[in-house]
């Protein structure tokens, strides 16, 4: 299948070459084009502008960073919706905010353009072997349309409604559960370490409990080996995203006073100079908090 990719940071990249070698002929583009290089080593097609890119493909993932960059790349001069074919569709995957999550959804419903919403859960070592979670949102029949494709990035496909806005708020959710489980090994790792036992055995027999998913096991041992700078999601990605969640909650009325300590949490972690290493550096926060020496 001819499919376009917009947006090669570290999940997009591995997205990318994980549709390479499923056989599917890949066209793709970037700001920076740089990162394209490896991909079009492998047989990838660089097109010059997204809307390029658009014209020439069955299908159009994207995967920017922000609000903004999605806003420019998809409505912007030369983006995505300029060159959108009467059968496209274009496939979000980026963590955006409600309100651009909406813009998305209305600006192709008023070009009469196909688009879904398909964000996904895992970091790039999923991506790149295709283990992903996929949380996808819009009309039916187009999610079909994409199935054989998700199927391919992701080991399963959790389809949450006909809105593909849903989809964005699910994603917003789940993060956010993410950094509140960072905070709960933080708080316990540097607890114990103060008492004198290794965090190590801690996480030890947490993973080897009733703790033994993903986010304990990926998460906890970044944390018992200090490993802040590998490459990974930034603290700003993080506090990117628990601003949207709690923008969504002060939409729907709905309090969020733990996304508010972890807001507090991010900021500290920026304030510190860390903003730009692995969100997973929050732990540093309780350590220095409770006297003990920085790593």
């Amino acid at each position: 299948m001819n499919i376009g990719f917009v947006g090669l940071g570290a999940m997009g990249q591995a997205m990318a070459h994980r549709l390479i070698a499923a056989g599917h002929d890949l066209h793709v583009w970037n700001r920076t084009r740089s990162k394209a290089d490896a991909l079009v080593a492998q047989g990838a097609h660089l097109a010059r502008t997204p809307a390029e890119l658009a014209s020439r493909v069955e299908i159009v993932f994207s995967m920017l960073f922000d609000d903004a960059t999605t806003e420019a790349v998809t409505f912007g001069e030369d983006g995505i919706a300029q060159g959108m074919t009467d059968t496209g569709l274009h496939i979000c995957c980026s963590t955006l905010s409600l309100a651009q999550a909406r813009r998305l959804r209305d600006g192709h419903d008023a070009r009469g353009q196909a688009y879904i919403s398909a964000n996904v859960l895992g970091r790039p070592p999923a991506a790149a072997d295709g283990t992903l979670y996929i949380i996808a949102a819009g009309k039916p029949e187009r999610i079909a349309r994409a199935e054989p494709v998700l199927d391919c990035l992701g080991q399963t496909l959790f389809r949450v409604g006909e809105d593909p806005v849903q989809a964005n708020l699910v994603k917003l959710s789940l993060n956010f559960m993410i950094y509140t489980t960072i905070e709960q090994m933080a708080e316990i790792f540097t607890l114990n370490e103060k008492f004198g036992t290794d965090p190590a055995k801690v996480f030890e027999i947490m993973t080897n409990s009733f703790y033994t998913a993903p986010v304990h096991r990926n998460y906890g041992g970044l944390m018992v080996k200090h490993d802040y700078d590998h490459p990974g999601a930034p603290v700003t990605l993080g506090l990117k995203d628990i601003e949207m969640f709690l923008g969504a909650g002060g939409e729907q009325g709905v309090p969020l006073p733990f996304a508010s300590i972890m807001r507090d949490r991010l900021i500290a972690s920026v304030g510190a100079g860390d903003a730009e290493r692995d969100f997973v550096v929050l732990q540093e926060r309780i350590r220095q908090e409770s006297g003990l020496a920085p790593r």
